[in-house]
């Protein structure tokens, strides 16, 4: 069974997170060598019947999806993490269970990911969406871009909006779900949800009782049921990070939290690198803008998280997304992935440049670093500015923000 990458998915609630906002985090731990861009989609009618081609099947589409902003890894349609223009923020786990996932080409979780997205008004709207997908099409199929072998995975989401956040858990269709609004949460590459479930589904218990993996006489226990033997809540690592935490939690301490490697959240192993991390903060006050940040580059710890902000005229940006193969592309052919092309972006390119300097640790490289954090933090210093400001946001303002940023970066390291 493939090893599920170590990544981690955080959020926060007042009056833990500071000022009535909700603070939601992720670091997307992918194969070394893979590119994630970051990925505007503007709201969209669709002709009646009409299909979404997603990573390996076709689906029904729905007569309107929402504006989304995503970070994903190049070469497949859905999602790592998200947010759309409503405020629902989205990422997900790959996870092991008893259950061994299909192998056979179904929905990504990562396809599943952007669903909610495009689909969902709210968390719970979005949590609907999943687990009816999920009960249509089932999920399954490569999640690497391998051909030598299948990497599949069952799937974990977090799932946060400006007042509650799901933790969604699936093992094929089934799946059971908890709902938070206070405190912190953090998930992983592990199940998670004991005997707290706000939701789930019907055939659950009698799905487990079948295979003889509950007897129905004790309490039904989630992830002591599905999963694999001693793989069950050790999550120690985010957990910890995040609760050792003594001030409120800001859109900073997120950050801190994801750039930390010696905790084990900042993944730099040999199979595995945090390629894309994503920070969100989702004022309870919904007079305030939603603001998403996103690196788009790997190791957030030699990254610049960028912020983003929804308004009706967003900017492209090209210069974060990775060159487009259409249908030549060896992800759309079959058999998959016979080539591996050359997926990297122009920031991409440019910030491995910046890595390699500060991987030789010389002065050089200190140097950039620290002029890398102070560019972050005029970004940061902005945003708080227009949290803080009582008057209404002027889209013309913030519809460059993220390609500002970008183009900001790549001049920089140029």
């Amino acid at each position: 069974m493939a090893v599920a990458p170590p990544s981690y998915c955080f959020v926060a609630f007042p009056p833990r997170a500071k000022d009535g906002l909700v603070v939601f985090g992720k670091n997307s731990a992918r194969p070394r060598d893979e590119v994630q861009e970051v990925v505007y989609f503007s709201a969209a009618d669709h002709e009646p019947e009409s299909k979404v081609e997603c990573t390996y099947i076709s689906i029904d589409q729905v007569p309107r999806t929402h504006a989304i902003v995503i970070s994903r890894p190049a070469w497949l349609w859905g999602a790592e993490m998200g947010a759309n223009e409503h405020g629902v923020c989205i990422a997900n786990e790959a996870i092991n269970a008893r259950e061994p996932a299909a192998e056979t080409e179904a929905l990504l979780g990562m396809d599943l990911v952007r669903l909610g997205l495009e689909r969902g008004t709210t968390a719970k709207e979005a949590l609907d969406v999943i687990v009816s997908l999920l009960e249509e099409h089932g999920q399954g199929g490569n999640y690497y871009e391998d051909a030598s072998s299948c990497h599949s995975f069952q799937s974990a989401y977090l799932i946060v909006d400006r007042e509650e956040a799901w933790v969604l858990e699936t093992v094929g269709k089934y799946w059971a779900a908890e709902k938070i609004t206070e405190g912190v949460k953090c998930i992983c590459n592990q199940l998670s949800l004991t005997t707290k479930m706000d939701a789930e589904h019907p055939e659950l218990r009698t799905y487990a009782q079948s295979q003889g993996w509950w007897t129905g006489e004790d309490e039904f226990n989630f992830s002591q049921v599905f999963s694999l033997a001693d793989d069950h809540l050790d999550c120690c690592a985010g957990r910890e990070s995040l609760e050792k935490q003594e001030e409120s939690i800001t859109v900073q301490t997120m950050i801190n939290i994801l750039r930390d490697k010696a905790s084990g959240v900042c993944i730099d192993s040999e199979s595995f690198l945090t390629t894309a991390s994503i920070v969100s903060v989702l004022p309870q006050n919904r007079s305030s803008p939603c603001i998403h940040y996103f690196t788009g580059t790997p190791d957030p710890s030699r990254s610049i998280f960028k912020p983003f902000i929804f308004v009706d005229d967003v900017k492209l940006v090209p210069k974060a997304q990775s060159p487009c193969f259409g249908d030549d592309d060896p992800a759309k052919k079959e058999p998959r992935f016979q080539e591996k092309p050359d997926r990297r972006h122009e920031l991409y390119k440019a910030h491995e440049w910046a890595r390699a300097v500060i991987e030789s640790d010389q002065e050089q490289g200190r140097m950039l670093r620290k002029t890398m954090l102070e560019l972050e933090k005029q970004g940061l210093e902005a945003m708080e500015e227009i949290l803080s400001n009582p008057a209404p946001l002027d889209p013309a303002e913030v519809g460059d923000l993220f390609y500002d940023c970008v183009d900001t970066e790549i001049k920089f390291f140029k």
